[in-house]
């Protein structure tokens, strides 16, 4: 932040983690600068009651900016909620409760009045009345806050933010004026950060597009152009070098699953295990930090049914990221949940290449005809043990995982380049706004132009 100026006076914020203020701010509570007002509408639709639109929990965490353009779910909502809760142009809404602490209190501003918009369950309506609306919506951004009430959250599996933690959080208060000139200063800068993060954004989509591409063409043809070809067989799928087969994956490999149950979770120790999810998965690694864990009889009666050794592949066969999959490097006793496992310990070669598979999109082309149109929200083990596969000679497959080992390795570079990038922009947007709510920086000059970045 060493180019911008700082403020000429400074004083004592008497809050620790703010440090020093301008001479010339003060500091107060929330609840003497906004009113703050948890929701109770949920998502279902009554009998006698109006017809209205929810700003969801969804709408918030996923937007800078509330407008009539999204999509919003519809319900119903009592007069008295309709009065007390409808969304004005300006007003902050923020998250209340959350898995993680760190996602709570993530804000978004209402920028336009849209019909009927009330603010749903799960949130909390912040209306400036003594204070600037865009403004507190920043301070909600900024690093300081973002500690502040990760620390104030309250809960065990699930975390949420009591009304008396957010009505006497303390905000430092620049007069009105410069209240406004601090948004429009962020709102300019931090529209060029986001610029330059959607274009590393568009970076990675056309890498991971480009990497899907090469694995697909590798994994379904070989790598030899001049190879005799045959029909597979399979519409979707075309021809396949004339020496390869087609059979269902059940022929390869031994295809198991998790339990789908939910055990009772327990407090790590040596005489529990973790519960792996693809919520674990991470990358091409499966984090232990991340788990929960069961007990020892619990683990037991799954593993009679799913034994996980190094050298298996884990795969996702339920929710948004079907697919989603990785190779046990771990020599850890450890159970699954929600994930098909494959059965390639003997094969490290068979279990890399069905890895490349399931990047490949051929599992996705399934599971489209598997869903006929509708969700197809889980992949049953039936579904798993009949994908189409390929029978290929074993020296001729370990070529093709070594060659995809290269080209993968190239293209997982650059999209980690890509999204370093993206991290270090987004240090950077929030060291800004945290900088400039705080005083830390006078932007008081601030005049719009392109070289701020």
């Amino acid at each position: 932040m060493s180019k911008y100026k700082t403020y000429p006076e400074y004083k004592s914020s008497e809050v620790e983690w703010l440090g020093k203020i301008p001479k010339h701010w003060n500091v107060k509570k929330i609840k003497y600068s906004a009113v703050c007002t948890p929701s109770n509408i949920d998502k279902k639709s009554k009998n006698g009651e109006e017809a209205v639109i929810l700003c969801n929990y969804t709408d918030v965490y996923y937007n800078e900016e509330i407008d009539s353009n999204l999509d919003f779910m519809k319900a119903t909502a009592t007069d008295e909620q309709i009065k007390k809760f409808t969304l004005r142009k300006n007003d902050v809404i923020i998250t209340k409760d959350s898995e993680d602490p760190n996602d709570i209190a993530v804000p978004t501003l209402i920028i336009e009045d849209v019909n009927s918009l009330v603010c749903g369950y799960h949130l909390a309506l912040i209306r400036a009345t003594n204070s600037y609306g865009p403004f507190l919506k920043r301070y909600f951004n900024s690093k300081f806050a973002r500690s502040f009430f990760a620390t104030k959250a309250n809960g065990l599996t699930r975390y949420g933010l009591g009304t008396y933690p957010l009505v006497n959080a303390p905000v430092p208060m620049p007069p009105f004026t410069e209240q406004e000139t601090i948004a429009s200063f962020l709102d300019s800068e931090i529209g060029k950060i986001n610029q330059l993060i959607k274009k590393q954004e568009k970076l990675i989509v056309l890498l991971e597009e480009k990497r899907q591409a090469v694995i697909n063409h590798a994994v379904t043809k070989g790598l030899d152009p001049s190879v005799p070809m045959k029909d597979s067989g399979v519409e979707w799928l075309g021809e396949i070098p004339k020496h390869w087969d087609i059979v269902p994956m059940k022929r390869i490999v031994e295809v198991k699953d998790g339990t789908h149950n939910t055990p009772k979770y327990v407090t790590p120790s040596k005489y529990s295990f973790p519960l792996i999810t693809s919520k674990d998965f991470f990358g091409n690694r499966i984090s232990f930090e991340t788990s929960k864990f069961i007990s020892r009889e619990d683990h037991f009666e799954i593993i009679k049914r799913s034994n996980t050794e190094a050298g298996d592949v884990l795969m996702s066969m339920i929710g948004g990221n079907i697919g989603k999959a990785v190779i046990v490097k771990e020599t850890a006793d450890f159970s699954i949940k929600n994930v098909a496992l494959f059965k390639a310990k003997a094969f490290s070669n068979t279990a890399e290449y069905i890895l490349y598979y399931l990047q490949s999109g051929l599992l996705d082309i399934q599971i489209s005809l598997l869903s006929r149109g509708g969700a197809q929200g889980f992949l049953s083990l039936g579904d798993l043990r009949n994908l189409q596969f390929f029978k290929v000679p074993k020296n001729e497959m370990k070529e093709i995982v070594r060659y995809l080992n290269q080209c993968a390795s190239k293209f997982d570079n650059l999209i980690d380049k890509a999204q370093s990038a993206i991290e270090l922009l987004q240090e950077r947007r929030t060291a800004l706004i945290s900088a400039a709510v705080t005083g830390k920086i006078d932007v008081r000059g601030f005049k719009n132009n392109e070289d701020v970045l």
